[in-house]
């Protein structure tokens, strides 16, 4: 993310300001706060720190912010309906803003990574995640919209999986997930000022190694 994070500053930044919207799926509620299933809010709690973006007004059944990252116009939101339901409020704010789907990206937590370790997509199915099936639903069945996924490792033995989803992480998992959020930070700063393909190209690849360094480590 060095590399990156240089380049921004350097001024290489050629793509033209359009308008983002960054969703993260979680659910509502201080029961939930800190579990696995809602690294999605995580991740919109990270960037609007970082940025300085309060996220102090409700829309479209979403916690909402909005602010610039340099000439950027950037909109945040934490659907408050619940992550089954998470394409009640990102339908509406993506037609509200009347941005294409392309211009949407949705943070989420995945099992199938491991934790701590993300990746940025510019497509995909829900994968049974429930919050992206509502999410797709809502987009009328339209599955290309960039996602950024937030590895969260996969239950041990025979666990249930939604049991492993709700629990909070341990201490060693969340310094690798607090680690996570701020290179998903960095990658979304860069993603701003250059796009999603280039991004995606260098920040999979720094991932690669990653996963493969803390892929048999204990979460």
């Amino acid at each position: 993310m060095v590399m990156l994070n240089r380049l921004c500053r350097r001024g290489f930044c050629s793509v033209a300001p359009r308008p983002w919207l960054f969703v993260g799926l979680g659910n509502p509620g201080d029961k939930f706060k800190g579990t696995r299933h809602n690294v999605g809010f995580d991740m919109i709690d990270a960037f609007a720190e970082s940025q300085g973006i309060p996220m102090d007004t409700v829309h479209s059944k979403a916690i909402f912010g909005k602010g610039f990252v340099g000439e950027v116009p950037v909109f945040l939101a934490k659907p408050q309906t619940y992550m089954n339901l998470s394409g009640e409020s990102t339908g509406p704010l993506a037609a509200y803003y009347k941005l294409p789907l392309t211009q949407v990206l949705v943070f989420h937590d995945d099992m199938n990574l491991p934790c701590g370790v993300l990746r940025l997509c510019d497509k995909g199915g829900h994968g049974s995640h429930k919050g992206l099936k509502s999410v797709i639903y809502h987009f009328r069945g339209n599955r290309e919209f960039p996602r950024l996924r937030i590895g969260i490792g996969s239950p041990p033995g025979q666990m249930d999986p939604k049991a492993f989803l709700l629990q909070k992480f341990n201490v060693t998992a969340r310094h690798r997930i607090d680690e996570a959020l701020q290179e998903g930070v960095d990658v979304l700063k860069f993603l701003l000022c250059k796009g999603l393909v280039e991004s995606a190209k260098r920040f999979n690849k720094e991932q690669k190694y990653k996963h493969l360094r803390v892929q048999n480590l204990p979460v």
